[in-house]
C-alpha cells in the first residue's frame, strides 16, 4: 500500500513569507519614524512653555525691580523734604533708641576733638549698620535721614583724614612764632623795639644773672602760645582767640609803633605754616592777627544737626 504525501497548497510560498516580512519592516521602519517625529514635536513643544515661562518670569522680575526703584526714588524725595511732624507720640522704645543715638554721636564728636578722626569713622559706620537692623524702631523716615547724614559725614572724616586740619595749621604756624622769638630772644632789634627798661634780678638758685623787661616779655609770650596750642588741641575757639590776643597784647604793650589791626588782616592764615619764618617783632604781631582773625571753628557732625531738630 503506497502513500503519497501532497503539498498544501493553502501554506504561503517562500517568496510570499519574504515580502510579508519585508512589508512588516517597513511598518516597523515607519513607525519608528513616526516616534521620533512625536518625540521630536513633544521636545519643541515643551521648550517653547519652558520658554515663554522664563520670559514671564524675567519681565515679572523686572517690574519688582522697577517698582523698587521707583520706592528708593520716594524715598530720597521725601528725605530732601522737611520731615512732617508725627501724628502718633513716638514708642518708648523708639525714643530710647533715639537717646542712645543722640548719646553715641556725642561720642563721635569727643573723639574728633581728640583729633580720633578713624576711631570716629569706625564709630559711625557702626551706627548706619544698627540702623539697618530689623530692632531698629526708629521712624524709617528719620531713620533714612540719619543713615544719609552718617554716610556724609563718613566721607567729610575721610577727606579730611588725607589732609591737614586748619587746627593743625593754626599750630604749626604758633610753634614758628614760638621758634622765632626763642632764636631772637637777645636780638637787638628787638630789644630796640620792645623798649627795655628795669632789668628784674632772676631769683631761681639764687643767681644773680639779671633779665631784661624784654626778656621776661618773650618768656610770658611763649607760654601764653602754649596755653593756645592747648586750646587749639581742644578744639577751643573762643580759647585760642583770647590766649593768641593776650600773647599779642604782651608783645604790643610796650611799643608805640605797631599799628596793625584784626580786621585789616587778609584771609590767608592757613597759609603761615608755609610762609618763611618772620624776621621781626612786627612781623610776629601780623601773624598774630592774622591768626585771630582766621581762627578755625569747630565742624559739628551733619548727624548732630539732625538729631538736634525736633522730631
Amino acid at each position: 500500500m503506497s502513500m503519497n504525501f501532497e503539498p498544501e497548497t493553502n501554506a504561503p510560498s517562500e517568496v510570499q513569507q519574504r515580502r510579508q516580512a519585508n512589508m512588516l519592516l517597513i511598518r516597523l521602519q515607519w513607525l519608528v519614524i513616526f516616534l521620533l517625529i512625536a518625540v521630536l514635536l513633544w521636545l519643541y513643544i515643551s521648550q517653547q512653555r519652558f520658554q515663554h515661562s522664563v520670559t514671564e518670569r524675567l519681565q515679572g522680575s523686572e517690574q519688582v525691580v522697577s517698582r523698587l526703584n521707583d520706592m528708593d526714588d520716594r524715598l530720597f524725595a521725601m528725605s530732601q523734604q522737611t520731615l512732617p511732624e508725627p501724628r502718633v507720640a513716638a514708642s518708648s522704645q523708639a525714643q530710647n533708641q533715639l537717646d542712645l543715638l543722640r548719646i553715641q554721636i556725642q561720642a563721635a564728636d569727643r573723639l574728633l576733638v581728640d583729633n580720633n578722626n578713624s576711631a570716629a569713622i569706625e564709630l559711625l559706620r557702626g551706627l548706619h549698620w544698627q540702623l539697618s537692623q530689623s530692632s531698629n524702631e526708629i521712624a524709617p523716615a528719620l531713620t533714612v535721614v540719619i543713615k544719609q547724614g552718617l554716610l556724609k559725614d563718613i566721607e567729610n572724616l575721610q577727606a579730611q583724614s588725607s589732609q591737614p586740619s586748619p587746627w593743625q595749621l593754626h599750630n604749626l604756624a604758633i610753634q614758628n612764632i614760638q621758634a622765632f622769638l626763642h632764636n631772637h630772644d637777645g636780638d637787638a632789634e628787638v630789644n630796640t623795639y620792645l623798649q627795655p627798661s628795669t632789668q628784674l634780678s632772676s631769683l631761681a638758685g639764687g643767681s644773680n644773672k639779671a633779665i631784661t623787661r624784654r626778656q621776661l616779655t618773650i618768656h610770658e609770650t611763649i607760654m601764653t602760645l602754649n596755653l593756645a596750642i592747648q586750646a587749639s588741641n581742644m578744639r577751643d575757639h573762643d580759647q585760642l582767640i583770647s590766649y593768641l590776643t593776650q600773647a599779642r597784647k604782651q608783645l604790643a604793650e610796650d611799643t608805640e609803633s605797631t599799628t596793625g589791626t584784626v580786621g585789616d588782616v587778609d584771609d590767608s592764615a592757613n597759609n603761615l605754616a608755609m610762609m618763611d619764618a618772620p624776621s621781626d617783632i612786627s612781623e610776629v604781631i601780623h601773624w598774630l592777627d592774622e591768626l585771630i582773625a582766621n581762627a578755625p571753628t569747630p565742624t559739628p557732625l551733619l548727624t548732630t544737626q539732625i538729631l538736634k531738630k525736633p522730631q
